[in-house]
């Protein structure tokens, strides 16, 4: 039997506080070198894409720069809270700085809401009345800023699965890119047509786009800044699974949790029966919960049905 209820758990063992959640892999040490590398990049070509969009009077141009500059914050903001997930834990703070990097993706996805009003704002003026556009020099701009951002997206992909920070960024980067191959259509079509509203329809088409590209980070930033149970894991799953264990008769107070990307953790307690060995026992749920449900980090409070408490905390390490 499964319950999520309010409960806590100790250990006998000695404290130590921050164990286990501390530092900074090769993992997260290469998902650093991947938001540099990026940085440089659209950073570089942010100012390309300022200076173009102003000389070239193009509205698209300059939503795709506005949102290649909240990609320059992003990244910066994803390094410095990188930073700070790398540095030690202690007394005060067991688990380090690692939610920082939760709060940069917040951050970040309330950054691309304001950038999609502004240019939701320049939009509507531009429809009013559309100033001439220089569409060569528009096109140009963007097909190189489209090479920039299939580089950026390339360097980024494959860590983005595993670091909601590092997916942040990475969304940001495929939102401009999709913004870039918009900038190239509306510059096309005010050179083959001269239709000038093509480029206030596409700036706010980047718009829309800017906009989506934050649901998802807010939505998930929030969910764990909230605890709640990762969306990958079935807490009813989990505690079904712990509860037909040998030797286990009961399973409540039951929290899964998600400390900051990648780093999913349990706590519950487990009343076992009297003939049942409370450490063999305990093992056995260690292992199937890393095993079935990646959870590495647990926290175990076992007892006996009706007798003395004994509280176990591991780290699975």
């Amino acid at each position: 039997m499964a319950t999520r209820a309010p409960g806590h758990a100790h250990s006998d063992r000695e404290a130590v506080p921050g164990a286990g959640a501390s530092g900074a892999g090769p993992d997260r040490a290469a998902s650093t070198r991947a938001l540099r590398a990026t940085l440089l990049l659209t950073a570089t070509f942010t100012v390309v894409e300022v200076v173009g969009g102003l000389v070239s009077g193009s509205l698209a141009l300059l939503a795709d720069a506005a949102h290649m500059l909240s990609d320059n914050l992003s990244l910066g903001l994803a390094l410095f809270a990188a930073w700070l997930a790398a540095r030690p834990g202690g007394p005060s703070r067991t688990f380090g700085f690692r939610r920082a990097e939760i709060l940069a993706a917040l951050v970040n996805g309330v950054t691309l809401v304001v950038i999609s009003i502004w240019i939701f704002y320049e939009a509507y003026r531009r429809f009013s009345d559309p100033p001439e556009v220089e569409a060569g020099l528009m096109l140009v701009i963007a097909l190189v800023g489209l090479a920039v951002n299939v580089v950026s997206a390339r360097i980024l992909h494959a860590h983005a699965g595993a670091n909601l920070n590092v997916s942040a960024a990475f969304r940001h980067v495929l939102a401009d890119l999709a913004g870039s191959v918009g900038v190239i259509v509306a510059g096309l079509t005010i050179l083959l047509t001269g239709w000038e509203y093509a480029d206030p329809v596409v700036g706010a088409l980047i718009g829309l786009l800017v906009l989506g590209s934050s649901w998802t980070i807010l939505r998930d930033s929030t969910r764990i800044l909230l605890e709640a149970s990762p969306p990958e894991i079935d807490v009813e799953d989990v505690g079904n699974a712990m509860a037909t264990v040998p030797g286990v008769a009961q399973v409540h107070d039951l929290h899964v949790w998600t400390i900051t990307s990648g780093f999913p953790a349990l706590a519950a307690h487990v009343l076992v029966s009297r003939e049942t060995d409370c450490h063999q026992t305990r093992r056995r749920l260690e292992r199937m919960l890393d095993e079935r449900f990646g959870l590495e980090h647990t926290t175990l409070q076992v007892d006996h049905e009706g007798g003395d408490l004994l509280q176990i905390e591991t780290d699975g390490n």
